[in-house]
């Protein structure tokens, strides 16, 4: 894959002498903390071992040419005209990344860049946030625009939320751009507080299932939710000086819920603020070597997003609940922003075998199209490979 893209890129738009550089930015999963991101609370992401490849090459004019290995689609757009174009597909994200940087007064030329990516396409492990860093870091380091990587994420997000319109949060372009091999990040998502926490799992493996039905956070009640979430948090403020719901304590919402009206929007807050516990929990388990409770929050975490926070759906519950029927699984949820997607379980290693055997043989049964199963370890960051 790594050669794949260099090959294309002379394939596509001829070879010359200017130098093509190869960068990499990965995909990332949420071990827990699913809806706390927008909500100012924390999540704890890590990078994946598999993600995005981009060759990149300056030209001498204006013209930035965009193509992928994954899609047929091939793009050519103009320095001076970066507009969201529906047809552009996959390609608005570097798109908005550039226009975004241009926004913010960097000066580059025109380039040639060819994409390939192993994330599954629509799964919600981050293939958006993982093309936008790849394309932003590249173009920081080739044009040597000295952007520090925290502002880079930053940009990115905003990227998102002003060109393709998906209100995200920071957390997808955080772990991506900042992630750390063997470590995930506790990210405290208004402040961008963060600390890397190991997660050296002896024994045990990280499985991300995939439902293998398609969504994209456009289509998805991601806005629906952020919305509900922003209600709930008003009537809570008559009472509370806070700014979001993750600075509410467990203690004080169930003194003062009952001032959210709604049983709908008290069971959204309910989430998000027992959520944000469970993330400092979690990190606390992991501290003590405590595996088994990390597993046992993961599983409360699926329960409180299928119950109080209704973003499952059935797929993704049958994955979980097959999953936890298994001896070697300690711990099972949904993972990204639900309604399909995928689920991250820890499995003993001896039962890694079995769980993609009977997992995908019983969704099968009772769904009616296969899940895919990734076996997955903790990567690096975005960054550039030297060949």
């Amino acid at each position: 894959m790594k050669t794949a893209v260099i090959e294309a890129l002379e394939k596509f738009y001829g070879k010359n002498d200017a130098e093509i550089r190869l960068f990499y930015s990965p995909g990332r999963v949420n071990l827990i903390g699913e809806h706390t991101d927008y909500n100012g609370g924390y999540v704890f992401p890590c990078a994946l071992d598999f993600g995005t490849y981009a060759a990149i090459r300056k030209r001498n004019d204006k013209k930035v040419f965009m193509a992928s290995l994954n899609f047929d689609l091939k793009v050519e757009v103009d320095l001076d005209a970066f507009i969201y174009d529906k047809s552009h597909d996959w390609a608005n994200y570097p798109k908005g990344v550039l226009k975004v940087l241009q926004d913010e007064g960097y000066d580059f030329s025109g380039f040639e860049i060819v994409f390939e990516g192993n994330i599954p396409n629509g799964a919600g492990l981050s293939s958006s946030a993982s093309i936008e860093l790849v394309t932003a870091v590249a173009v920081n380091e080739v044009f040597n625009l000295n952007i520090d990587r925290i502002k880079l994420v930053k940009l990115c997000q905003k990227a998102e939320n002003t060109f393709v319109g998906v209100n995200c949060g920071i957390m997808d372009q955080f772990a991506v751009g900042m992630g750390k091999k063997d470590h995930a990040i506790l990210l405290k998502s208004d402040t961008l507080e963060y600390s890397y926490v190991p997660l050296k799992l002896e024994g045990y493996k990280i499985l991300i299932t995939n439902t293998n039905k398609r969504r994209g956070l456009l289509d998805s009640k991601y806005n629906e939710r952020r919305s509900e979430c922003e209600k709930a948090l008003s009537y809570l403020q008559k009472a509370l000086p806070v700014k979001n719901l993750s600075e509410i304590t467990i203690e004080q919402f169930e003194e003062y819920k009952d001032l959210i009206p709604d049983e709908v929007l008290r069971k959204r807050a309910k989430h998000v603020i027992t959520e944000n516990k469970r993330v400092l929990d979690a990190v606390k388990a992991l501290n003590d070597k405590d595996l088994i409770k990390f597993g046992e929050l993961m599983i409360e975490s699926h329960n409180s997003l299928r119950d109080d926070y209704e973003v499952t759906g059935k797929e993704l519950d049958t994955l979980v609940e097959e999953a936890l029927k298994l001896k070697g699984v300690i711990g099972s949820r949904m993972t990204g922003a639900g309604f399909g997607g995928c689920t991250v379980s820890i499995v003993k290693e001896d039962a890694v075998e079995e769980f993609i055997k009977v997992v995908t043989h019983n969704y099968t049964q009772k769904i009616g199209y296969r899940p895919t199963v990734y076996i997955t370890g903790i990567g690096e960051g975005a960054g550039e490979i030297k060949y």
